[in-house]
């Protein structure tokens, strides 16, 4: 393993990246129990199967990585990139979760031709920098409000759009069952603070299971809470793969391309502009992700070539590409590499001997759904709202004095939560982006793709919404 990786070449050792990969482990987990909630929401799959889908595709994706770019990152379903799947392809365009896979299949063959061809970085450069810098922060704000609604925090108001919830147990508007959840995802996310603040490696995984532990420590105050929990418990591990081999794997192929149910009150021109915009937001979310986690990543191990390139550039673009028709063959949204891979980098971690052991990680956590599965919403709740945090951080490098680079990163920022829309943030920011040049004479800015996108996502508004 040290020679095949070239630990002592790039100034590390084996018992360094071990370990580094372990960290980075540590701080990835957190996906399995978050993606599964968040695919069951869904009422066609279950909890089981999106954990074993989850866990393959990271496996692959990271040891592709780990093998072909050498490089000491991890990969899995994309956070923000699930939300976009669950929340709105299939919540709110009406399509169902099979077709979905489609379009997450789509994203990764198109990828891997763009890669091989080199024209991957070219659409990422057709895209304004203002937007580039915004699309992140909106995600971590969209992921943010994902989790106070799965917790209970924030709900539906008749007059407000939203409300915050009642903590009130003295007039009777909220009782002790209903508001002990809530509570575990306050609390469980000020523990992923603090932990992190102590600088404490896995601070996400550690806050899920601190909240796991608190929320069945309180439902002993609650009667009738462990009332046939015991009879419910499947300690078998490998009833997981069952629910996996039955609802998920394949689905893309076998259920995928029935488009019926959405063509039932929607038209082939509907259906065919939605596909392609989609599309475009799948890809133009997965590339930034993945853009930004390498030179991020890379850049803080001091890992960049003289030119400032990140090393194997190209392999790696080719690894994330295949992973994601991994996923979506095995049933979950687009695999990313994971911004949390640069907690292993600072570890030193260097070579893909340290993503290799998060890959083994990942394989041995398939094993472990029946423990897995007693994590409660409450507590994922918590990773997504921190890890909307984290996301938010890109907001400081926006120039918010120039309106022209502004307006159109806060519009990219408010129309993700506001619209729940990933993919409307960037049509708005993409097309004031546009206008504000066409009306401030820096047409020669905007370039030839830019256009297209731009064009491609004002037909998607005027003929799909």
């Amino acid at each position: 393993m040290e020679k095949f990786f070239k630990v002592k070449e790039h100034g590390s050792t084996v018992k360094t990246e071990v370990l580094a990969g372990i960290t980075t482990f540590m701080a990835m987990a957190y996906i399995l129990m978050v993606n599964a909630n968040m695919f069951s929401e869904l009422g066609v799959v279950s909890y089981n199967a999106i954990y074993i889908a989850t866990a393959i595709s990271a496996v692959v994706g990271t040891f592709l990585i780990a093998f072909l770019a050498n490089l000491p990152l991890g990969l899995a379903s994309g956070m923000g990139l699930n939300a976009f799947f669950v929340y709105t392809v299939c919540f709110t365009f009406g399509l169902s979760y099979a077709n979905a896979l489609i379009l997450v299949l789509l994203d990764g063959v198109v990828f891997i031709i763009l890669t091989l061809t080199g024209v991957r970085k070219m659409l990422f450069d057709a895209i304004p920098q203002c937007v580039r810098m915004a699309i992140s922060a909106g995600i971590g704000l969209f992921i943010a409000f994902l989790g106070l609604q799965d917790a209970g925090i924030i709900v539906s108001s008749s007059s407000t759009c939203v409300n915050l919830t009642s903590f009130n147990l003295f007039n009777g508007n909220a009782t002790w069952a209903e508001i002990m959840p809530k509570l575990v995802t306050i609390a469980a996310l000020i523990i992923i603070a603090v932990l992190s603040y102590k600088k404490v490696k896995g601070s996400v995984l550690w806050g899920i299971l601190g909240g796991t532990g608190l929320y069945y420590i309180l439902g002993c105050t609650i009667p009738g809470f462990y009332k046939g929990f015991a009879a419910n418990m499947n300690f078998n591990p490998f009833t997981a793969f069952g629910d996996w081999g039955s609802q998920a794997f394949l689905k893309v192929f076998t259920d995928g391309f029935d488009f019926s149910g959405y063509l039932a009150t929607h038209s082939t021109a509907d259906l065919v502009i939605l596909m392609i915009t989609t599309a475009l937001a799948f890809c133009m979310v997965d590339m930034f992700d993945t853009l930004g986690t390498l030179y991020g990543a890379c850049s803080r191990g001091n890992m960049l070539t003289e030119e400032g390139e990140v090393p194997n550039f190209e392999k790696a673009m080719l690894s994330d590409a295949i992973a994601t028709v991994t996923g979506a063959i095995c049933g979950t949204s687009t695999v990313t590499t994971f911004v949390e891979s640069s907690a292993g980098v600072a570890e030193g971690a260097r070579t893909g001997l340290a993503a290799f052991t998060t890959g083994v990680l990942f394989f041995v956590a398939m094993f472990l759904s029946p423990v897995a599965v007693l994590i409660p919403t409450c507590a994922t709740s918590a990773a997504l709202i921190y890890v909307g945090v984290l996301m938010m951080g890109g907001v400081a490098d926006i120039e918010w004095h120039k309106p022209e680079v502004a307006v159109p990163s806060f519009m990219t920022i408010a129309m993700m939560p506001f619209a729940y829309n990933i993919s409307y943030g960037i049509a708005f920011g993409l097309i004031t982006y546009v206008f504000i040049c066409i009306f401030t004479g820096r047409v020669k800015e905007i370039k030839p793709f830019t256009w297209v996108v731009g064009a491609l996502f004002a037909i998607m508004f005027f003929m799909t919404h």
